[in-house]
Order: structure tokens, then C-alpha cells, then sequence
């Protein structure tokens, strides 16, 4: 396998790149949640929400990787227990606070609603992503059991993710896909494991891009390569979103490709521009801070969003304002990531708080 990626300059701006990641994850949210904004009468949400879940769960499978991580059994114990400890608490906690603050006449009601969707009252990405560790832990602690390593084993349950997120969007077929049954409530939703289905394979492909990172880096500086990558994101995200020459399940093709070349851009974007996120700029030292505090972030968000229909009711019929409604929703998100950043600093005073709450000693 190849060496990885050089400790600094992995940390500096892939750890920028989640911080921007962060902030359009909350950004979306004040514009869906917040103004009630619908996708379907913004450019700009849609194409970001193509962007934002996927790229996040890139990061995360990319920083998976530890190229000597102790996969005895004991290694393998110690980093389940540490991973269900940082995800399932503080998970737990917020979700009843969230459902006790903004639902309070309806807890019963909205709490057994919540449990029953997939969503969780937003609060299902650290869950599915402790399912996503989970998985490629057990992965991991067999495949560093074969005899031969190869590439084999990493591709071929990449391919396997990707299969199972095709059928999240075949309704005709598969009674867990969107659209399909409605009010179906088998147990992919309450536990969430349809979103394994539906992110996994980015998981899987942030994990192999770093895993083979010296061949993936030479690919990356072929001439081309990034004009083929801004290409294929342009036609692919033009389809799915308004052109829409792919039809019925088809139309999963372009919004699979918009996903993975959307996220590539990224990825490349901040590679080539990693100076300038460094912690020598104050863009830089911005974008790290909040990837830093990404689960803490996520975590309170949902408490402070702003509830201002009237904004959404606006862009709603004033549909296609690419600049003003993204940059709206940019600063709203920023202002309620501040904040969550005081609350985070605040409660992380308490050493006890800091340790189940946020998983930091």
C-alpha cells in the first residue's frame, strides 16, 4: 500500500475542508429548517445539498484510514468502545434536549415520530456514522487476517456500498426507497441504517483515496484530469437538477455522478489551494477551528436555528437568486456556528462534559 499523507498538511487543510464542509451543512439547515426554503426553487441548495452530506462522509472515511492501527482484538475493542462512547451519548443527549426545547407540548408524540424516522429530528448522522465506523472496523480487523493484502477487499465492498445505495432509489423495487410505500416503518428506519445505505460508499471511497494516496495524488496531477472532473460535475449536476434528460431510476446515474465529481472538485480545490488554508492564514486558521469542533457543532445547531418562514416564503417565490439566498443562508449559518462554538466553549468548562458529551479528555 502506498505511505500516507504527511501528518501537517493532512491535518492543516483536510481539517479546513471539514470546517467548510461544517458550514454548509448548517447553512442548508438554516435555509431548509430555518427560512423553510425549498430546494426545488434554488439553484444554489440544490447544488450544494448534492455537495454537502457526501463530502462530509469522504472526510470521514478519508481520516479513517490509519495505516498502523492496532488490529489485534484488543485494538479492535478499544476502538469500537471509544467510537460507540463518542457517538451514542452525546447523540442521545442533545436528540432529548432538542425534542424537550422545540417540541415541549408535543414530547410524546414527536419523540416516538422522531425514533420512527430515519432522520432522528436530524440528529441520525452520528448514529449512521458509528455504524459506518462499525462496519469498517469489522472490515478492517479481517481483512488484516488474509494472507496476501491486496487492493481486492477495499474495491470490492466499495462496490458493494455502491449497490445498495442504487436500490435506495428504485421505489418500484425496494420498499425502503424514497418515494416508495408511504408511511413504510421497517426497521431500516428506526434504526437509520437506510443512510448507511445511501453515504457508505463515500465512506468507503474517502477511505481508499487515502489508502492508495500516492497513486491517487499522480492521477490528480495528470493534465486533464481536473478539466474532465469540472466537466463531468457541470453536465452531471445540470441534468439532475434542471435538465433532467435521465429519467425515473436513470436519473440516480447523474445525481451519482454530480455527488462523487462535486466532492472530487472539493477535495481537489482545497489540495491545490492547501497554503492558503493553513493556520499561518486567518482563513485558514478559521476553517480549522470549526473542523476541529464539527460533532460539538453539529450537536447544538438544531437548538439555535433561526425560524423565519417569511424568508423562505420570499426566495420560495422569487425562485433562482444563486448569490442572495446562498449568501443569506452562509450567514446565518456562520452567526449560529458562533454561537454554538460559546455554548461548546461553555460546557466544556465542566471536565465531565467535555469527556461524554464532546469525547474529549
Amino acid at each position: 500500500m502506498d505511505a500516507p499523507l504527511t501528518k501537517k498538511p493532512r491535518l492543516e487543510w483536510i481539517d479546513a475542508m471539514r470546517g467548510f464542509t461544517m458550514i454548509l451543512v448548517v447553512a442548508m439547515h438554516v435555509a431548509t429548517q430555518g427560512f423553510t426554503q425549498e430546494p426545488k426553487y434554488s439553484s444554489s441548495l440544490s447544488l450544494f445539498l448534492l455537495l454537502r452530506m457526501p463530502l462530509f462522509f469522504f472526510i470521514s472515511g478519508f481520516l479513517s484510514y490509519k495505516a498502523n492501527a492496532d488490529w489485534s482484538f484488543r485494538g479492535f475493542s478499544r476502538m469500537v468502545g471509544k467510537k460507540m462512547r463518542i457517538q451514542i451519548i452525546p447523540t442521545v443527549v442533545f436528540f432529548l434536549v432538542f425534542i424537550t426545547l422545540i417540541h415541549p407540548s408535543t414530547f410524546g408524540s414527536s419523540l416516538v415520530s422522531s425514533l420512527a424516522s430515519p432522520m432522528k429530528a436530524g440528529y441520525w448522522f452520528t448514529l449512521t456514522l458509528l455504524y459506518m465506523f462499525i462496519i469498517y472496523y469489522v472490515f478492517e480487523f479481517f481483512e488484516q487476517k488474509l494472507k496476501y493484502q491486496s487492493c481486492v477487499p477495499i474495491l470490492l465492498l466499495w462496490v458493494l456500498s455502491l449497490i445498495f445505495y442504487e436500490t435506495c432509489y428504485m421505489p418500484k423495487d425496494f420498499p425502503w426507497a424514497f418515494g416508495a410505500k408511504k408511511g413504510y416503518d421497517g426497521w431500516l428506519n428506526y434504526t437509520s441504517m437506510v443512510q448507511v445505505m445511501i453515504y457508505f460508499h463515500f465512506f468507503i471511497f474517502g477511505n481508499i483515496v487515502h489508502r492508495y494516496w500516492g497513486k491517487v495524488e499522480k492521477l490528480y496531477d495528470k493534465q486533464g484530469f481536473i478539466f474532465a472532473i469540472i466537466v463531468l460535475a457541470f453536465l452531471s449536476s445540470a441534468d439532475y437538477i434542471s435538465l433532467h434528460l435521465l429519467k425515473g431510476a436513470w436519473a440516480n446515474l447523474s445525481q451519482t455522478l454530480a455527488r462523487y465529481s462535486l466532492l472530487t472538485l472539493t477535495f481537489l480545490f482545497f489540495r491545490y489551494y492547501q497554503t492558503d488554508f493553513s493556520k499561518d492564514k486567518w482563513l485558514g486558521r478559521g476553517l480549522q477551528y470549526i473542523g476541529t469542533r464539527t460533532l460539538d457543532i453539529y450537536l447544538i445547531h438544531f437548538l439555535l436555528l433561526p425560524r423565519i418562514p417569511e424568508v423562505g416564503e420570499f426566495f420560495n417565490k422569487h425562485p433562482h437568486n444563486f448569490v442572495v439566498d446562498s449568501t443569506l443562508s452562509f450567514i446565518g449559518g456562520i452567526i449560529v456556528i458562533g454561537f454554538c462554538i460559546v455554548i461548546s466553549n461553555t460546557l466544556r468548562i465542566s471536565p465531565f462534559l467535555k469527556k461524554y458529551l464532546f469525547g474529549r479528555q
